[in-house]
């Protein structure tokens, strides 16, 4: 059981304490609630340099850095389709300096040239390095837009495109942050060796001063699949490699529990379904996994291996579709969903072991709507039952849901 106590500003900023005496450092995260599902089609990846942006000085503070290490900070942040998430940790004595370095950057970047210049590169550069220039790296630039007609989850958080990134203007970055980095539009979460009383002093003094925001999405809704659809792709990789996603309810439908236990059914280790029969049983693939992608609005469960020399990518899947059809017309026992269970419900607990992982837990949970999600997930895991598991797999795994891609080895091209 995770305890805290929340509190909300004037500025609509939310304020989330997590009070642990037990460790001497005090950690601070604030998400921000905008991520690449924000990004207008024609202008994508700022999320994500934004990023990047946080970290080259703002109005008042010229490094973010150098300030931070010398109370004995350190410092780190992600991006995805939904958040952008920011999080440091430091001495609990020196909390006052996280209050001044992020409030500092959240009332306003300093909007240096020079720093966009940099970050752009270092984007760029990142772009080519892990999505145009490794095996399979720009299998999700393909996937997206195959499964996502629609949604803004047809982009990934790098972007469309790497023009998008280089014709950035200081106009399109001034935009996009006083847009969504405003205080109504973040959560901020204090943890580790604070107190409630200590926090709400903090938070009145550094963030209460800045000015709310007009908070608004109206992001358009992805149309209901009714076919197939295939996409083939052929580049110099190792070997064949398949994929196949099907739509699903986002992270925080009643229904999200049942298909990430269902998708650990199928491909979490070496136990898992697709494994045991795939590759262990049969060699039709080297390596095979599922997943889900988490997203707070309807996302995906993607299958995808490497399939083994000299199977055809088409039995490949027909392979697949065995185990899935099995799932579909056949109870699963409990001792078997049982055991998936418990794995969720261990790693559970141990993301609650560092305050850090507290933190952001409470911040994402906070998104939801209600911050005691984080209390009430591993209730919601146990309740799952094999009834509820056959009946999420007949609503995902339909021919007329799914998108797949043959990723095609050419070891031979000149």
């Amino acid at each position: 059981m995770v305890s805290f106590k929340e509190f909300e500003l004037d500025n609509g900023l939310r304020v989330i304490v997590h009070e642990d005496p037990t460790v001497q450092i005090a950690v601070m995260n604030i998400l921000y609630d905008v991520g690449s599902r924000d990004e207008h089609p024609d202008k994508t990846g700022f999320a994500h340099l934004f990023e990047h942006l946080m970290f080259g000085g703002s109005k008042n503070i010229p490094s973010y850095d150098e300030p931070l290490q010398r109370v004995g900070g350190e410092n780190n942040a992600f991006t995805n389709t939904d958040i952008t998430n920011y999080y440091l940790t430091l001495p609990a004595s020196n909390i006052e300096t996280a209050f001044w370095l992020e409030s500092d950057r959240m009332l306003s970047l300093s909007f240096d040239p020079k720093s966009l210049e940099v970050q752009r590169k270092v984007v760029i550069e990142e772009f080519k390095q892990r999505y145009l220039n490794q095996p399979y790296g720009d299998v999700w630039l393909k996937l997206r837009p195959l499964a996502y007609h629609v949604h803004p989850y047809q982009w990934a958080t790098i972007g469309k495109e790497i023009s998008h990134i280089e014709n950035a203007t200081m106009e399109d970055v001034k935009n996009f942050f006083f847009k969504y980095y405003v205080p109504d539009n973040a959560i901020l979460v204090v943890a580790g060796n604070v107190t409630v009383d200590q926090i709400k002093s903090l938070s009145e003094k550094w963030f209460g001063p800045i000015p709310g925001g007009k908070k608004s999405r109206a992001l358009p809704l992805e149309p209901h699949q009714n076919q197939k659809r295939f996409l083939e792709v052929k580049a110099k990789v190792p070997a064949n490699a398949f994929y196949k996603a099907w739509h699903m309810p986002g992270r925080f439908h009643e229904d999200y529990y049942a298909i990430d236990l269902l998708s650990d059914l199928l491909g979490r280790g070496q136990s898992s379904r697709l494994y045991q029969n795939l590759v262990k049983d049969r060699e039709i693939f080297t390596s095979v996994s599922s997943f889900v992608m988490g997203t707070i609005d309807p996302g995906l469960l993607v299958v995808s291996g490497r399939v083994k020399d000299g199977v055809a990518l088409k039995d490949a899947e027909e392979a697949v579709d065995k185990i899935l059809e099995d799932l579909r017309n056949n109870v699963v026992v409990d001792e078997e969903l049982g055991k998936v269970k418990n794995q969720a419900e261990s790693i559970l607990e141990f993301s609650e072991v560092e305050v850090i992982n507290r933190a952001m837990n409470l911040a994402f949970a906070k998104l939801s709507g209600d911050a005691n999600l984080i209390n009430a997930e591993a209730k919601k895991i146990d309740r799952v039952t094999v009834t509820d598991i056959k009946r999420v797999s007949n609503q995902i795994f339909r021919e007329e849901n799914s998108n797949v891609i043959y990723y095609q080895a050419l070891n031979n091209l000149p």
